[in-house]
């Protein structure tokens, strides 16, 4: 008993080697300074909206109405005389709100009813299994539409729609390595020593697979843009006159002949968001899979 209870804790040594290990996926990965870089650029506007806008992103001036990007109005102006550029800056707030958000209550939940999945196993390890397996039968976009029709278009209840369509993923990435980790040696120890199932599975089970549930929010934190895009653009987003990304496109392919501004600019804005998050998921891809790392190594 006394060589378990001075022995290091395997818990502790994988969290403390992961800052080395994701700055060694960062230097041998050049192109995560690319999708750090961009996400930083994308945070701020979004973050210092109110004082980059160069105008209201909601006041109309019929007047220039469509004009195209001039040094007024660079990105230039939408059907109601809204300058574009202003309204791109403003839905950076709404499409890394819902995303992040989301992503953050799916990952909860999700790692959440892995972990008790694949700690208690049996019964509920089936129930919980089969209900992932009904949400993973719906595409993520027909998943979303339907929960986001049920509840009414609102920024709370987008996040909600969008947060369901994303837990799947998290529960089957937490559960696996929770069935792997139970049987180690020092939850074996923990267990001996009376540790109920709630600090094994918090505080020596958790932190084993964390890293695994964070790599996956950062790529489908991008997979939650799109949809918020998707559903913005089939009217079931954040309601209008705000600014999203998806709305503007949709607008932008009403007018698709006239000014073909309103629908690329938005478009560019989603692309470079879904690659900066994608690049970044890599780098912490890299930094936590040991054969990755052995190969490099």
């Amino acid at each position: 008993m006394s060589a378990v209870s001075s022995s290091p804790s395997p818990a502790s040594t994988p969290v403390s080697r992961r800052p080395n290990a994701l700055w060694q996926a960062l230097r041998r990965n050049k192109l995560s300074w690319v999708g750090i870089g961009l996400l930083l650029i994308i945070v701020l506007v979004a973050v210092f909206a109110p004082w980059i806008a160069p105008h209201d992103p909601l006041q109309q001036n019929i007047a220039y109405r469509l004009d195209p990007p001039s040094a007024d109005y660079w990105l230039g102006t939408d059907s109601y005389g809204r300058d574009v550029l202003s309204r791109l800056i403003h839905g950076a707030r709404v499409s890394l709100l819902v995303g992040f958000v989301a992503i953050l209550i799916a990952m909860s939940i999700g790692a959440s009813l892995g972990i008790l999945a694949g700690y208690v196993g049996g019964l509920l390890d089936q129930f919980i299994m089969g209900l992932v397996d009904v949400l993973l039968s719906f595409p993520t976009l027909l998943l979303g539409l339907m929960v986001a029709a049920m509840l009414g278009a609102s920024l709370e209840n987008l996040i909600i729609a969008i947060a369901i369509t994303e837990i799947a993923p998290f529960v089957r990435v937490a559960r696996a390595p929770t069935i792997a980790l139970k049987q180690r040696d020092f939850v074996e120890a923990g267990r001996a020593l009376g540790f109920g199932p709630f600090r094994l599975m918090s505080v020596h089970i958790l932190p084993n697979m964390i890293s695994d549930v964070v790599v996956l929010g950062s790529l489908w934190m991008a997979s939650a843009i799109r949809t918020e895009a998707s559903l913005s653009f089939i009217g079931l987003g954040v309601p209008p006159p705000a600014a999203t990304w998806g709305a503007m496109i949709r607008e932008g392919f009403e007018n698709i002949l006239d000014a073909w501004w309103l629908t690329v600019f938005p478009s560019i804005a989603i692309l470079l968001t879904v690659l900066a998050l994608n690049l970044l998921g890599d780098a912490l891809r890299d930094a936590i899979d040991p054969k990755l790392r052995s190969e490099h190594s």
